[in-house]
């Protein structure tokens, strides 16, 4: 469905993708992993038009989307979830998911009862303002608002940052149950075990590059996986 072939992205002088080729194929949950600065961020920027690709192509269900506004790949179904959750702090948390809606016809009431399906504290949080949420109740919003464009593929930019552990491990139960009413998503994380026990297959990146890939199983035996991301010697 996604595809990248040898994308090459920064900023003003800097390259920070170097070459990449990565996919996301239908049903499938595809975890990106890698330190602080190798270029995680960038490639979901690049995906979603905020960043132009230098070089390469990006194509979604076989059709180039290089070149696109952020506004036109988002119409094609293709969705980031930014990191840092990026919510609207003064909106309720009822506009800020029709808010997720603007690219789609129609009142969203269906949208809406699915998102709050999911996440029953943000029907009862509807007329909060989003600013006053806890973290993880701001991260659910922040999900909920990218469902509501109905898209082909979700990207989520490291959904458990900043988050206590139950409420990751409640965050990344809702990742599988999206992902397995039919949405893939390209899943952007540190928590590099907590990733890979949800996803089916990683790519492991190192300074703009892809340096490993395999089956979730693969990575997670993986000696090198293990010594740098899972602190197992």
């Amino acid at each position: 469905m996604l595809c990248l072939q040898d994308i090459h992205a920064g900023y003003g002088p800097s390259e920070v993708l170097k070459g990449i080729s990565l996919e996301v194929r239908g049903g499938e949950i595809v975890a990106l992993l890698g330190a602080n600065g190798a270029g995680k961020s960038t490639t979901l920027l690049t995906i979603a038009g905020v960043i132009a690709a230098r070089r390469g192509e990006i194509s979604w269900n076989g059709e180039s989307i290089r070149g696109l506004r952020p506004d036109q790949i988002l119409s094609r179904g293709l969705c980031l979830c930014p990191e840092g959750r990026r919510i609207f702090p003064r909106l309720t948390v009822r506009e800020n998911l029709l808010a997720g809606a603007y690219t789609r016809s129609g009142f969203p009431q269906a949208k809406l009862d699915r998102i709050f399906d999911h996440f029953p504290i943000l029907a009862e949080r509807q007329q909060q303002l989003g600013g006053t949420l806890s973290g993880g109740e701001q991260q659910m919003l922040a999900i909920g608002r990218s469902l509501m464009s109905e898209p082909g593929i979700l990207m989520l930019d490291e959904p458990s940052l900043g988050l206590a552990p139950l409420i990751v491990q409640k965050i990344f139960s809702i990742i599988q149950t999206i992902n397995r009413e039919g949405t893939p998503v390209l899943l952007v994380e540190q928590n590099a075990r907590q990733a890979l026990q949800i996803a089916h297959r990683g790519y492991v990146m190192v300074t703009g590059i892809i340096e490993l890939t395999g089956s979730s199983s693969e990575l997670l035996a993986s000696d090198d996986v293990r010594r740098a991301y899972l602190g197992i010697n």
